[in-house]
């Protein structure tokens, strides 16, 4: 149960209500992290935004890569209704259960290329309060192994984005 009062689809703006209207007529229901951000409008929709660019539009990282950041970032947060949510979604996508549970058991469970770890390694490092310990070469050493500039940015911002929504979920008690 959450730690505050989420809005019921009645109660939530308009705006927000023609974005969840599909949402409810598929599914059924609305997600605590939803209701969460439909209090505050401007809130809702930056987050809209965030998911729409780095989640759902075909970008120059893979969803697979995209979904093992999100599954491995909230993990390391301790967010549990992340992980569950984006289980589903992985599976969605394609995933695989058994890509799902390698990427759950850790980077060294999964099965791919070390271009790859590298690559979800250094998310982990840049989710934790120390990520201002990064140097030039790590990035460097990413590029090396053939993660363009874009990827790499792109990976950082779907792991900043990750720390922000398992935030929220965590400090609201949602999915408890």
């Amino acid at each position: 149960m959450a730690h505050i009062k989420l809005p019921e689809f009645e109660e939530m703006a308009p705006s927000i209500q023609d974005k969840a209207r599909p949402i409810l007529e598929k599914t059924g229901k609305l997600g605590e992290i939803f209701k969460l951000l439909a209090i505050d409008e401007k809130i809702y929709f930056a987050t809209d935004v965030m998911i729409q660019k780095y989640l759902l539009d075909e970008t120059t990282l893979s969803y697979d890569i995209k979904e093992a950041i999100a599954l491995l970032i909230s993990k390391e947060n301790g967010c549990k209704m992340c992980v569950d949510v984006h289980k589903g979604i992985a599976k969605m996508l394609g995933l695989s259960e058994q890509r799902i549970d390698e990427i759950l058991q850790g980077i060294d469970a999964i099965d791919t290329d070390e271009k790859e770890k590298v690559l979800l390694r250094f998310c982990i490092k840049a989710a934790q309060k120390d990520n201002y310990k990064i140097l030039k070469e790590e990035i460097d050493a990413l590029k090396e192994m053939g993660w363009s500039d874009v990827q790499v940015i792109e990976a950082v911002a779907i792991t900043g984005y990750f720390n922000y929504i398992n935030t929220l979920s965590n400090v609201f008690g949602l999915g408890e």
